[in-house]
C-alpha cells in the first residue's frame, strides 16, 4: 500500500488527510503534489498524518522541504501526528521545526488569522 489522501480547502488553509506509507517510493509524488497545492493556495497547510502507517527518512525530508516552501510563500505548515510518526520525528529532533500537533483542531488554532 502506498500513500493516499484527500484535500479539503477552507478560507485560509487547506487540510490533507493522508493514509498509508510516506517513504522513498511515495515521496517524489507527494512532494510534487503538495508543492503545487501550496503554490495554488491557501498558503497555510495542515498535514493530517494520524493515519500514516510508516514514515522513513525520505518522508521526513519531504516534510522539511514542505515546511520551508510554505514559509517562503508566507504560510505555515502544521503536522497532525500519531505516536509512530512522532517517535520517528523525535529521533531526528525535528518536532519543533515540523510543528507537530495532536489534533486537527489544535493545528487550525495555530494558523494565523487575517
Amino acid at each position: 500500500m502506498s500513500l493516499r489522501g484527500t484535500r479539503e480547502v477552507k478560507d485560509n488553509y487547506q487540510i490533507f488527510r493522508l493514509t498509508g506509507l510516506l517513504d522513498a517510493f511515495s515521496e517524489p509524488t507527494f512532494t510534487k503534489v503538495l508543492k503545487s497545492y501550496i503554490d495554488e493556495g491557501p498558503k497555510n497547510v495542515i498535514l493530517a498524518l494520524s493515519q500514516i502507517d510508516f514514515i522513513d527518512s525520505s518522508g521526513l525530508g519531504a516534510l522539511v522541504q514542505l515546511v520551508k516552501k510554505a514559509k517562503e510563500e508566507g504560510g505555515t505548515l502544521q503536522i497532525v501526528t500519531n505516536p509512530r510518526v512522532t517517535q520517528t520525528v523525535k529521533l531526528v529532533r525535528l518536532e519543533s521545526f515540523l510543528s507537530l500537533q495532536p489534533t486537527v483542531e489544535d493545528a487550525v488554532a495555530k494558523i494565523p488569522q487575517g
